[in-house]
């Protein structure tokens, strides 16, 4: 079964190019994995999900959505760098790492 990478921006809309990028690097890589952004306020609404990111500008709620989330699901907040480059590749093997650790 694939896994499901959701990541969560402050409106949802800065985050589409760079879940575009993070596509092209899994069909890249052979990976199959369902990767979705929403808005802070949609998190919940889009769970389950194996990994939550975060945008940078995001970082600072990190606590509050591991607490909605709860201990079973990773969050993280994606390096202001690579978000910055809409590095998907690294996005996405940051998120996989987390994922499997």
């Amino acid at each position: 079964m694939a896994k499901k990478i959701l990541l969560a921006c402050a409106g949802g809309f800065s985050t589409s190019m760079l879940v575009e990028r993070m596509k092209d690097a899994a069909i890249a890589k052979g990976l199959e994995v369902l990767i979705d952004a929403c808005g802070e306020s949609k998190v919940q609404e889009n769970l389950p999900a194996d990994i939550v990111i975060l945008g940078p500008q995001m970082g600072h709620k990190e606590r509050d959505v591991k607490d909605i989330v709860g201990p079973d699901i990773p969050v993280t907040t994606i390096d202001m760098m690579d978000y910055g480059m809409m590095d998907g590749e690294k996005v996405l093997s940051k998120a996989l790492e987390l994922m499997t650790s």
